[in-house]
Protein backbone atom coordinates (compact mmCIF):
# COMPACT_ATOMS: atom_id res chain seq x y z
CA UNK A 1 0.00 0.00 0.00
CA UNK A 2 1.36 2.92 -1.41
CA UNK A 3 1.32 6.28 0.92
CA UNK A 4 0.91 9.57 0.40
CA UNK A 5 3.76 11.74 0.56
CA UNK A 6 2.77 15.32 2.50
CA UNK A 7 3.37 18.42 0.59
CA UNK A 8 3.92 20.22 4.06
CA UNK A 9 7.31 20.41 5.69
CA UNK A 10 8.48 18.44 8.43
CA UNK A 11 8.81 20.33 11.97
CA UNK A 12 12.25 19.87 12.15
CA UNK A 13 12.54 21.37 8.47
CA UNK A 14 10.78 23.99 9.20
CA UNK A 15 12.69 24.76 12.45
CA UNK A 16 15.69 24.42 10.33
CA UNK A 17 14.71 26.86 7.78
CA UNK A 18 13.67 29.36 10.51
CA UNK A 19 16.85 28.51 11.72
CA UNK A 20 19.39 29.41 8.74
CA UNK A 21 17.08 32.51 8.15
CA UNK A 22 17.58 33.69 11.85
CA UNK A 23 21.50 33.13 10.85
CA UNK A 24 21.33 34.97 8.10
CA UNK A 25 19.64 37.89 9.50
CA UNK A 26 21.98 37.79 11.97
CA UNK A 27 25.46 37.62 10.00
CA UNK A 28 23.82 40.43 7.77
CA UNK A 29 23.31 42.46 10.81
CA UNK A 30 27.20 41.66 12.37
CA UNK A 31 28.68 42.52 9.09
CA UNK A 32 26.53 46.09 8.97
CA UNK A 33 28.31 46.53 12.43
CA UNK A 34 31.40 45.29 11.74
CA UNK A 35 31.75 47.86 8.24
CA UNK A 36 30.70 50.69 10.18
CA UNK A 37 34.08 50.39 12.17
CA UNK A 38 36.51 48.38 9.40
CA UNK A 39 36.51 48.60 6.24
CA UNK A 40 36.64 45.04 4.94
CA UNK A 41 35.60 41.92 6.91
CA UNK A 42 39.00 40.49 6.90
CA UNK A 43 40.32 43.51 8.98
CA UNK A 44 39.85 42.53 13.31
CA UNK A 45 38.99 43.98 16.32
CA UNK A 46 41.99 44.92 18.10
CA UNK A 47 40.87 46.53 21.41
CA UNK A 48 37.69 46.23 24.05
CA UNK A 49 36.95 49.38 23.05
CA UNK A 50 36.02 48.57 19.35
CA UNK A 51 34.21 45.64 20.68
CA UNK A 52 32.36 47.73 22.69
CA UNK A 53 31.22 49.90 19.92
CA UNK A 54 30.70 47.35 17.24
CA UNK A 55 28.58 45.48 19.74
CA UNK A 56 26.89 48.51 20.36
CA UNK A 57 26.01 49.14 16.64
CA UNK A 58 24.24 45.67 16.60
CA UNK A 59 22.12 46.94 19.80
CA UNK A 60 23.44 44.78 22.43
CA UNK A 61 25.21 46.64 25.63
CA UNK A 62 26.82 43.69 27.43
CA UNK A 63 28.08 44.28 30.86
CA UNK A 64 31.60 44.54 31.89
CA UNK A 65 31.13 40.83 33.13
CA UNK A 66 30.13 39.61 29.93
CA UNK A 67 32.73 41.34 27.97
CA UNK A 68 34.94 39.76 30.65
CA UNK A 69 33.92 36.49 28.95
CA UNK A 70 34.85 37.93 25.21
CA UNK A 71 38.16 39.70 26.08
CA UNK A 72 40.37 38.63 28.16
CA UNK A 73 43.86 39.27 29.22
CA UNK A 74 45.18 36.80 26.48
CA UNK A 75 43.09 38.43 23.78
CA UNK A 76 44.95 40.61 21.26
CA UNK A 77 42.11 40.43 18.00
CA UNK A 78 39.34 38.97 16.74
CA UNK A 79 38.11 38.18 13.49
CA UNK A 80 34.93 38.63 11.91
CA UNK A 81 33.81 35.36 12.31
CA UNK A 82 34.61 35.78 16.22
CA UNK A 83 32.22 38.73 16.37
CA UNK A 84 29.14 36.61 15.06
CA UNK A 85 29.69 33.88 17.39
CA UNK A 86 30.03 36.76 20.28
CA UNK A 87 26.36 38.44 18.76
CA UNK A 88 24.91 35.12 18.76
CA UNK A 89 25.73 34.61 22.54
CA UNK A 90 25.00 37.99 23.36
CA UNK A 91 21.12 39.03 23.66
CA UNK A 92 19.76 41.94 22.27
CA UNK A 93 18.81 44.60 25.27
CA UNK A 94 14.88 44.34 25.05
CA UNK A 95 12.72 46.88 26.92
CA UNK A 96 11.53 44.03 29.17
CA UNK A 97 15.34 44.28 30.21
CA UNK A 98 15.53 47.58 30.55
CA UNK A 99 12.57 47.96 32.68
CA UNK A 100 13.57 45.23 34.80
CA UNK A 101 16.87 46.82 35.50
CA UNK A 102 15.11 50.36 35.92
CA UNK A 103 12.35 49.28 38.46
CA UNK A 104 15.44 47.76 40.48
CA UNK A 105 17.55 51.03 40.58
CA UNK A 106 13.68 52.96 40.89
CA UNK A 107 14.45 52.54 45.17
CA UNK A 108 11.12 54.00 46.14
CA UNK A 109 8.40 52.90 43.04
CA UNK A 110 7.44 56.03 41.60
CA UNK A 111 7.76 55.16 38.19
CA UNK A 112 10.72 58.21 38.23
CA UNK A 113 13.89 57.89 38.07
CA UNK A 114 16.74 60.88 39.74
CA UNK A 115 19.75 61.95 38.60
CA UNK A 116 21.56 59.79 41.35
CA UNK A 117 19.23 56.81 40.10
CA UNK A 118 20.29 57.09 37.06
CA UNK A 119 23.91 57.46 37.50
CA UNK A 120 24.08 54.45 39.19
CA UNK A 121 22.14 52.17 36.63
CA UNK A 122 25.55 53.99 34.01
CA UNK A 123 28.00 53.18 35.93
CA UNK A 124 27.20 49.40 36.23
CA UNK A 125 25.92 48.31 33.11
CA UNK A 126 28.10 48.34 29.65
CA UNK A 127 30.10 51.43 29.31
CA UNK A 128 31.30 53.76 32.08
CA UNK A 129 29.33 56.87 32.30
CA UNK A 130 30.68 60.17 33.77
CA UNK A 131 27.87 62.19 35.68
CA UNK A 132 27.57 65.07 33.56
CA UNK A 133 26.81 62.32 30.59
CA UNK A 134 24.24 61.11 32.85
CA UNK A 135 23.10 64.40 33.30
CA UNK A 136 22.82 65.34 29.46
CA UNK A 137 20.67 62.12 28.80
CA UNK A 138 18.33 63.35 31.49
CA UNK A 139 18.11 66.86 30.00
CA UNK A 140 18.26 65.55 26.23
CA UNK A 141 14.55 63.67 27.27
CA UNK A 142 13.24 65.34 30.15
CA UNK A 143 10.35 67.23 28.69
CA UNK A 144 8.80 69.11 31.58
CA UNK A 145 11.95 69.93 33.25
CA UNK A 146 11.54 68.39 36.65
CA UNK A 147 14.77 66.76 36.79
CA UNK A 148 13.67 62.96 36.56
CA UNK A 149 12.68 60.41 33.81
CA UNK A 150 9.47 58.69 33.49
CA UNK A 151 11.37 55.36 33.01
CA UNK A 152 8.84 53.44 30.31
CA UNK A 153 9.14 56.52 27.90
CA UNK A 154 13.46 56.36 28.39
CA UNK A 155 12.77 52.58 27.87
CA UNK A 156 11.36 53.65 24.33
CA UNK A 157 13.61 55.86 23.91
CA UNK A 158 16.75 53.50 24.18
CA UNK A 159 15.36 51.15 22.17
CA UNK A 160 14.23 53.18 19.03
CA UNK A 161 18.18 54.79 19.53
CA UNK A 162 19.68 51.39 19.03
CA UNK A 163 17.53 50.42 15.98
CA UNK A 164 18.69 53.87 14.82
CA UNK A 165 21.91 52.33 14.80
CA UNK A 166 21.18 49.46 13.34
CA UNK A 167 19.66 51.47 10.33
CA UNK A 168 22.18 53.38 9.90
CA UNK A 169 24.84 50.70 9.94
CA UNK A 170 22.85 48.96 7.19
CA UNK A 171 22.59 52.03 5.04
CA UNK A 172 26.81 52.46 5.50
CA UNK A 173 27.38 48.95 4.81
CA UNK A 174 25.47 49.23 1.76
CA UNK A 175 27.39 51.98 0.82
CA UNK A 176 30.79 50.47 0.87
CA UNK A 177 29.70 47.76 -1.11
CA UNK A 178 27.71 49.69 -3.93
CA UNK A 179 31.29 51.63 -4.00
CA UNK A 180 33.18 48.52 -4.22
CA UNK A 181 30.93 47.04 -7.12
CA UNK A 182 31.09 50.22 -9.25
CA UNK A 183 34.85 49.81 -9.03
CA UNK A 184 35.28 46.22 -9.74
CA UNK A 185 32.07 44.75 -10.87
CA UNK A 186 32.72 46.18 -14.42
CA UNK A 187 35.67 44.68 -14.40
CA UNK A 188 35.32 40.67 -13.57
CA UNK A 189 34.81 40.03 -16.93
CA UNK A 190 37.14 41.85 -18.90
CA UNK A 191 40.10 41.16 -16.71
CA UNK A 192 39.90 37.41 -16.85
CA UNK A 193 39.96 37.99 -20.66
CA UNK A 194 42.38 40.71 -21.06
CA UNK A 195 45.08 38.25 -19.04
CA UNK A 196 44.11 35.30 -21.26
CA UNK A 197 44.03 37.60 -24.74
CA UNK A 198 46.67 40.12 -24.03
CA UNK A 199 48.22 39.50 -27.43
CA UNK A 200 51.77 40.37 -27.24
CA UNK A 201 52.55 42.30 -24.69
CA UNK A 202 51.54 40.83 -21.45
CA UNK A 203 51.78 43.55 -18.86
CA UNK A 204 49.11 45.31 -16.29
CA UNK A 205 47.52 47.71 -17.77
CA UNK A 206 47.51 51.17 -16.24
CA UNK A 207 43.75 51.55 -17.42
CA UNK A 208 40.93 50.79 -15.80
CA UNK A 209 39.51 47.86 -17.33
CA UNK A 210 35.98 49.30 -16.17
CA UNK A 211 35.25 52.53 -17.41
CA UNK A 212 33.86 55.39 -15.18
CA UNK A 213 32.16 58.76 -16.17
CA UNK A 214 34.18 61.90 -15.17
CA UNK A 215 32.64 64.33 -16.52
CA UNK A 216 26.60 86.94 10.95
CA UNK A 217 30.49 87.84 11.89
CA UNK A 218 33.27 88.66 10.35
CA UNK A 219 36.73 86.69 10.54
CA UNK A 220 38.84 87.43 13.52
CA UNK A 221 40.99 84.80 13.03
CA UNK A 222 43.83 87.21 11.21
CA UNK A 223 46.91 85.64 12.74
CA UNK A 224 49.04 84.43 9.58
CA UNK A 225 50.96 81.46 9.25
CA UNK A 226 54.81 81.63 10.42
CA UNK A 227 57.26 78.99 10.61
CA UNK A 228 59.55 77.96 13.60
CA UNK A 229 62.91 80.08 13.29
CA UNK A 230 65.44 77.02 13.87
CA UNK A 231 63.20 74.87 11.14
CA UNK A 232 66.94 74.38 9.66
CA UNK A 233 67.75 72.14 12.40
CA UNK A 234 64.68 70.49 11.96
CA UNK A 235 64.11 66.85 10.60
CA UNK A 236 62.37 67.12 7.17
CA UNK A 237 60.65 64.46 5.34
CA UNK A 238 57.65 65.54 3.02
CA UNK A 239 55.83 63.43 -0.04
CA UNK A 240 53.29 65.15 -2.44
CA UNK A 241 49.74 63.75 -3.60
CA UNK A 242 46.75 65.22 -5.45
CA UNK A 243 43.38 66.21 -4.81
CA UNK A 244 41.42 64.66 -7.80
CA UNK A 245 37.61 65.49 -8.78
CA UNK A 246 34.99 62.55 -9.95
CA UNK A 247 31.64 63.27 -9.94
CA UNK A 248 30.57 60.67 -8.39
CA UNK A 249 32.78 60.41 -4.98
CA UNK A 250 33.37 64.17 -4.95
CA UNK A 251 36.89 64.80 -3.84
CA UNK A 252 39.38 62.28 -3.94
CA UNK A 253 42.79 62.53 -2.37
CA UNK A 254 45.93 60.70 -1.34
CA UNK A 255 46.10 60.06 2.68
CA UNK A 256 49.26 59.51 4.67
CA UNK A 257 50.56 57.87 8.47
CA UNK A 258 52.98 60.00 10.26
CA UNK A 259 55.35 57.59 12.65
CA UNK A 260 56.82 58.64 15.31
CA UNK A 261 59.27 56.65 17.73
CA UNK A 262 59.34 59.53 20.84
CA UNK A 263 57.24 62.11 21.22
CA UNK A 264 58.63 66.08 19.29
CA UNK A 265 57.59 69.41 18.65
CA UNK A 266 56.63 69.08 15.23
CA UNK A 267 55.59 71.52 12.46
CA UNK A 268 53.25 70.08 9.65
CA UNK A 269 52.03 72.18 6.33
CA UNK A 270 50.17 71.42 3.02
CA UNK A 271 50.18 73.80 0.13
CA UNK A 272 49.15 73.90 -3.70
CA UNK A 273 51.45 73.19 -6.27
CA UNK A 274 52.39 73.41 -9.92
CA UNK A 275 54.21 70.51 -11.12
CA UNK A 276 52.77 70.54 -14.61
CA UNK A 277 52.89 73.15 -17.20
CA UNK A 278 49.51 72.39 -18.18
CA UNK A 279 47.65 72.79 -14.93
CA UNK A 280 45.71 76.54 -15.19
CA UNK A 281 46.80 78.84 -12.76
CA UNK A 282 43.73 80.06 -10.24
CA UNK A 283 44.05 84.00 -9.27
CA UNK A 284 43.47 82.83 -5.76
CA UNK A 285 45.11 79.14 -4.23
CA UNK A 286 42.94 76.57 -3.86
CA UNK A 287 42.25 75.97 -0.22
CA UNK A 288 43.93 72.72 1.34
CA UNK A 289 44.26 71.47 4.89
CA UNK A 290 45.41 68.40 7.03
CA UNK A 291 43.25 66.69 9.95
CA UNK A 292 45.71 64.70 11.89
CA UNK A 293 44.55 61.86 13.71
CA UNK A 294 45.21 59.09 16.26
CA UNK A 295 43.65 56.29 17.23
CA UNK A 296 40.53 57.35 14.78
CA UNK A 297 39.96 60.36 17.05
CA UNK A 298 40.72 63.87 16.17
CA UNK A 299 43.67 65.22 17.11
CA UNK A 300 44.28 68.89 15.80
CA UNK A 301 43.61 70.31 12.28
CA UNK A 302 45.54 73.29 10.15
CA UNK A 303 44.18 77.07 10.61
CA UNK A 304 46.43 79.42 9.58
CA UNK A 305 47.50 80.02 6.03
CA UNK A 306 50.31 82.45 4.93
CA UNK A 307 49.63 84.95 1.68
CA UNK A 308 50.79 81.73 -0.88
CA UNK A 309 48.15 79.18 -0.02
CA UNK A 310 50.53 77.31 2.11
CA UNK A 311 48.56 76.18 5.49
CA UNK A 312 50.30 74.90 8.73
CA UNK A 313 50.36 73.77 12.87
CA UNK A 314 52.63 73.21 15.31
CA UNK A 315 52.39 71.79 18.30
CA UNK A 316 53.48 68.91 20.41
CA UNK A 317 52.89 65.31 19.79
CA UNK A 318 53.14 62.03 21.62
CA UNK A 319 55.00 58.99 20.20
CA UNK A 320 53.23 56.46 17.97
CA UNK A 321 50.68 56.59 14.14
CA UNK A 322 48.41 59.23 13.54
CA UNK A 323 46.75 59.12 10.18
CA UNK A 324 47.14 62.42 7.81
CA UNK A 325 44.20 62.90 5.95
CA UNK A 326 44.43 66.23 3.35
CA UNK A 327 40.92 67.90 2.82
CA UNK A 328 39.61 71.01 0.10
CA UNK A 329 36.53 72.35 0.75
CA UNK A 330 35.86 72.30 -2.95
CA UNK A 331 35.00 76.22 -3.37
CA UNK A 332 37.47 76.31 -5.80
CA UNK A 333 38.37 72.85 -7.11
CA UNK A 334 35.02 72.39 -8.81
CA UNK A 335 34.18 70.14 -12.21
CA UNK A 336 34.95 72.31 -15.18
CA UNK A 337 32.61 72.40 -18.67
CA UNK A 338 34.00 70.24 -20.82
CA UNK A 339 31.97 70.44 -24.27
CA UNK A 340 33.39 73.24 -25.83
CA UNK A 341 36.60 71.92 -25.42
CA UNK A 342 38.55 70.28 -28.74
CA UNK A 343 39.32 66.53 -27.75
CA UNK A 344 43.15 65.68 -28.24
CA UNK A 345 44.14 62.97 -30.74
CA UNK A 346 46.30 60.79 -28.60
CA UNK A 347 47.07 57.87 -31.10
CA UNK A 348 47.89 57.32 -35.00
CA UNK A 349 49.08 55.11 -37.36
CA UNK A 350 52.34 55.64 -39.02
CA UNK A 351 53.83 54.77 -42.13
CA UNK A 352 54.07 50.74 -41.07
CA UNK A 353 50.44 51.33 -40.36
CA UNK A 354 51.58 50.35 -36.63
CA UNK A 355 49.72 52.01 -33.82
CA UNK A 356 52.03 54.98 -32.39
CA UNK A 357 51.14 57.43 -29.64
CA UNK A 358 50.84 61.13 -30.30
CA UNK A 359 53.42 63.71 -29.49
CA UNK A 360 50.55 65.76 -27.11
CA UNK A 361 49.87 62.39 -25.90
CA UNK A 362 53.79 61.47 -25.00
CA UNK A 363 53.68 64.92 -23.17
CA UNK A 364 50.59 64.15 -21.27
CA UNK A 365 52.15 60.93 -20.47
CA UNK A 366 55.36 62.61 -18.65
CA UNK A 367 53.03 65.05 -16.96
CA UNK A 368 51.18 61.66 -15.43
CA UNK A 369 54.26 60.49 -14.73
CA UNK A 370 55.23 63.65 -12.14
CA UNK A 371 51.92 64.06 -10.89
CA UNK A 372 52.37 59.98 -9.47
CA UNK A 373 55.87 60.74 -8.54
CA UNK A 374 55.33 61.34 -4.87
CA UNK A 375 58.66 61.34 -3.62
CA UNK A 376 59.79 63.30 -6.19
CA UNK A 377 62.94 61.30 -7.41
CA UNK A 378 61.93 61.09 -10.60
CA UNK A 379 61.17 57.35 -10.78
CA UNK A 380 58.03 55.20 -9.64
CA UNK A 381 58.41 52.53 -6.67
CA UNK A 382 55.90 49.83 -6.42
CA UNK A 383 53.58 52.08 -3.72
CA UNK A 384 53.54 54.66 -5.89
CA UNK A 385 52.62 52.68 -9.16
CA UNK A 386 50.03 51.15 -7.05
CA UNK A 387 48.51 54.59 -5.96
CA UNK A 388 48.57 55.40 -9.61
CA UNK A 389 46.80 52.03 -10.69
CA UNK A 390 44.16 52.72 -7.92
CA UNK A 391 42.82 55.88 -8.83
CA UNK A 392 43.10 54.51 -12.77
CA UNK A 393 40.96 51.01 -12.12
CA UNK A 394 40.00 50.82 -8.22
CA UNK A 395 42.72 48.06 -8.32
CA UNK A 396 46.07 47.45 -6.71
CA UNK A 397 49.12 45.74 -8.37
CA UNK A 398 49.15 42.41 -7.97
CA UNK A 399 53.05 40.33 -7.22
CA UNK A 400 52.57 38.75 -10.84
CA UNK A 401 51.92 41.99 -12.09
CA UNK A 402 54.96 43.62 -10.65
CA UNK A 403 56.99 40.68 -11.53
CA UNK A 404 55.99 41.11 -15.26
CA UNK A 405 56.54 45.36 -14.94
CA UNK A 406 59.94 44.55 -14.04
CA UNK A 407 60.80 42.27 -17.06
CA UNK A 408 59.46 44.19 -19.55
CA UNK A 409 60.23 48.01 -18.90
CA UNK A 410 63.32 50.17 -17.98
CA UNK A 411 63.58 50.54 -14.10
CA UNK A 412 66.02 51.73 -11.86
CA UNK A 413 66.84 50.95 -8.55
CA UNK A 414 64.09 48.83 -8.84
CA UNK A 415 61.81 51.33 -9.57
CA UNK A 416 60.01 52.48 -13.03
CA UNK A 417 61.27 55.20 -14.94
CA UNK A 418 59.94 57.93 -17.17
CA UNK A 419 60.60 56.20 -19.73
CA UNK A 420 59.56 52.67 -18.90
CA UNK A 421 56.44 54.63 -17.68
CA UNK A 422 55.80 55.65 -21.21
CA UNK A 423 56.55 52.24 -22.81
CA UNK A 424 54.17 50.78 -20.46
CA UNK A 425 51.09 53.05 -22.30
CA UNK A 426 52.29 52.90 -25.59
CA UNK A 427 51.95 48.97 -25.09
CA UNK A 428 48.81 49.83 -23.76
CA UNK A 429 47.79 51.37 -26.71
CA UNK A 430 49.18 48.60 -28.93
CA UNK A 431 47.13 46.47 -27.62
CA UNK A 432 44.08 47.75 -27.90
CA UNK A 433 44.16 48.81 -31.56
CA UNK A 434 44.38 52.40 -31.42
CA UNK A 435 41.40 52.73 -29.31
CA UNK A 436 42.08 55.39 -26.67
CA UNK A 437 38.78 54.56 -24.80
CA UNK A 438 40.83 52.95 -22.08
CA UNK A 439 43.63 55.64 -22.45
CA UNK A 440 40.95 58.49 -21.92
CA UNK A 441 39.81 57.14 -18.72
CA UNK A 442 43.19 56.72 -17.50
CA UNK A 443 43.56 60.47 -18.12
CA UNK A 444 40.21 62.04 -17.19
CA UNK A 445 40.49 60.28 -13.84
CA UNK A 446 43.82 61.90 -13.23
CA UNK A 447 42.11 65.42 -13.61
CA UNK A 448 43.18 65.85 -17.51
CA UNK A 449 40.25 67.43 -19.37
CA UNK A 450 40.03 66.12 -23.44
CA UNK A 451 42.33 69.04 -24.40
CA UNK A 452 44.87 67.49 -22.37
CA UNK A 453 44.72 70.30 -19.33
CA UNK A 454 45.23 69.20 -16.01
CA UNK A 455 41.92 71.38 -14.50
CA UNK A 456 40.16 68.65 -12.73
CA UNK A 457 43.10 68.30 -10.43
CA UNK A 458 45.19 70.00 -7.66
CA UNK A 459 48.63 68.41 -6.84
CA UNK A 460 49.84 69.82 -3.14
CA UNK A 461 52.55 69.47 -1.48
CA UNK A 462 52.98 67.64 2.72
CA UNK A 463 56.28 68.98 4.87
CA UNK A 464 56.84 67.27 8.17
CA UNK A 465 59.42 69.15 10.66
CA UNK A 466 59.95 66.95 13.79
CA UNK A 467 62.45 69.51 16.40
CA UNK A 468 63.29 66.22 18.98
CA UNK A 469 62.62 63.33 16.58
CA UNK A 470 64.93 61.44 14.00
CA UNK A 471 63.52 58.54 13.05
CA UNK A 472 60.36 59.68 11.61
CA UNK A 473 58.40 57.86 8.90
CA UNK A 474 55.98 59.61 6.68
CA UNK A 475 54.19 57.55 3.57
CA UNK A 476 51.71 57.64 1.81
CA UNK A 477 48.66 54.64 2.74
CA UNK A 478 45.73 54.97 0.37
CA UNK A 479 43.80 57.23 -2.12
CA UNK A 480 40.06 57.75 -1.02
CA UNK A 481 37.26 60.03 -1.06
CA UNK A 482 37.21 62.66 1.57
CA UNK A 483 33.68 62.43 2.01
CA UNK A 484 34.11 58.67 3.16
CA UNK A 485 37.08 59.68 5.89
CA UNK A 486 36.67 63.03 6.92
CA UNK A 487 33.08 64.21 7.37
CA UNK A 488 32.55 63.23 11.05
CA UNK A 489 36.13 64.80 12.01
CA UNK A 490 35.43 67.98 9.79
CA UNK A 491 32.19 68.31 11.91
CA UNK A 492 33.81 67.66 15.02
CA UNK A 493 36.45 70.23 14.50
CA UNK A 494 33.19 72.95 13.92
CA UNK A 495 31.78 71.77 16.94
CA UNK A 496 34.51 72.52 18.86
CA UNK A 497 35.72 75.77 17.32
CA UNK A 498 32.96 77.25 15.73
CA UNK A 499 29.92 79.33 17.28
CA UNK A 500 26.43 77.63 17.90
CA UNK A 501 22.94 79.27 17.22
CA UNK A 502 19.77 78.32 17.10
CA UNK A 503 17.56 77.03 14.15
CA UNK A 504 15.60 79.83 12.97
CA UNK A 505 12.40 77.28 12.28
CA UNK A 506 13.66 73.64 13.50
CA UNK A 507 13.93 73.31 17.37
CA UNK A 508 15.81 70.57 17.66
CA UNK A 509 18.79 71.74 15.41
CA UNK A 510 21.85 73.64 16.16
CA UNK A 511 23.79 75.46 13.91
CA UNK A 512 27.67 75.74 14.34
CA UNK A 513 29.88 77.94 12.32
CA UNK A 514 33.51 78.27 11.98
CA UNK A 515 35.17 80.79 10.41
CA UNK A 516 39.37 80.97 9.62
CA UNK A 517 40.76 83.27 7.89
CA UNK A 518 39.93 82.23 4.21
CA UNK A 519 37.16 79.24 4.64
CA UNK A 520 34.12 78.88 6.97
CA UNK A 521 32.05 75.70 7.42
CA UNK A 522 28.35 75.30 8.32
CA UNK A 523 27.11 72.20 10.66
CA UNK A 524 23.74 71.20 11.10
CA UNK A 525 23.10 69.31 14.31
CA UNK A 526 19.71 67.35 14.95
CA UNK A 527 19.29 66.50 18.64
CA UNK A 528 15.75 64.51 17.76
CA UNK A 529 15.13 60.64 17.01
CA UNK A 530 14.09 61.38 13.92
CA UNK A 531 15.94 62.54 10.62
CA UNK A 532 15.21 66.35 9.53
CA UNK A 533 15.33 68.31 6.75
CA UNK A 534 17.32 71.73 7.42
CA UNK A 535 17.41 74.71 5.41
CA UNK A 536 20.37 76.83 5.97
CA UNK A 537 20.27 80.53 4.61
CA UNK A 538 23.39 81.75 4.20
CA UNK A 539 22.36 84.49 1.41
CA UNK A 540 22.91 87.34 3.51
CA UNK A 541 26.71 86.42 3.58
CA UNK A 542 28.92 89.11 1.61
CA UNK A 543 31.62 88.46 -1.35
CA UNK A 544 31.22 84.41 -0.25
CA UNK A 545 31.75 81.39 -2.79
CA UNK A 546 30.56 78.08 -1.70
CA UNK A 547 31.55 74.58 -2.35
CA UNK A 548 27.91 73.40 -3.93
CA UNK A 549 26.60 76.79 -6.06
CA UNK A 550 23.80 78.26 -3.52
CA UNK A 551 24.12 80.24 -0.32
CA UNK A 552 21.12 78.38 0.67
CA UNK A 553 21.14 74.85 0.90
CA UNK A 554 19.02 72.11 2.13
CA UNK A 555 20.36 68.87 3.80
CA UNK A 556 18.81 66.20 5.56
CA UNK A 557 20.48 65.13 9.22
CA UNK A 558 20.26 61.77 10.00
CA UNK A 559 18.47 61.42 13.85
CA UNK A 560 20.68 62.10 16.93
CA UNK A 561 23.97 63.25 14.20
CA UNK A 562 25.11 66.24 12.18
CA UNK A 563 25.68 67.01 8.54
CA UNK A 564 27.60 69.59 6.43
CA UNK A 565 25.32 72.02 5.48
CA UNK A 566 28.05 74.02 3.02
CA UNK A 567 31.59 75.36 2.93
CA UNK A 568 32.61 78.98 2.18
CA UNK A 569 35.05 80.87 1.02
CA UNK A 570 35.89 84.40 -0.12
CA UNK A 571 35.45 85.20 -3.69
CA UNK A 572 38.07 88.15 -3.86
CA UNK A 573 40.51 87.61 -1.14
CA UNK A 574 41.77 91.21 -1.64
CA UNK A 575 38.41 92.39 -0.59
CA UNK A 576 36.73 91.73 3.27
CA UNK A 577 34.18 88.94 3.71
CA UNK A 578 31.44 88.52 5.70
CA UNK A 579 29.59 84.70 6.90
CA UNK A 580 25.89 85.17 7.84
CA UNK A 581 23.76 81.97 8.04
CA UNK A 582 20.71 81.29 9.97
Amino acid sequence: MSRRQSSRPSSAASYSSRSSTLDGELRLECKAAFLCLFDDLSEEITSKEDLISALQQTGRNPTNRSLTKYWTRDTRSLTFDDFVHICKKEPVTTADDLMKAFRKVDLNGDGYISLDELYKLMTTRGERMSKSDVQDIIEEVDENRDGRLDYREFCNMMISTAEDCKKLSLKVMEKKERRKQRRGNADDNRSVTSRRDQGPHDYPKPSPRGKRDLKPAVSSRSSKLSEPRNLREWTHIRSNGCFFLDQEEGIVSHKYQLYLPTASNVWITIHPIKIIESAPVPEFPIDTALFILKNKKLVTFTEQRDSKGKYGVRGDLEAGKYTIIPFSTGCRLKVSNHRNKQEAKLVKTDRDDKVVITKVFRKAIEELFQLSDLDGNGLLSRQEFNMFNLRSSGEEVADDEWNVVEENVELEDGEITKKGFIRLNEMEAEDNGGDAEDLWVTLTSHGFNKNLELDQACPYKIDVYTEECDDVEFKVTGIEPLSDSLNDYVCESVMAKGESSNSRDKRDILLHTYIGETRATVVAENKSRSPVKVNVDCSGSRNCSSNIDTLEPTVTVPANSTAIALHLMPEDERSDWCVKCE
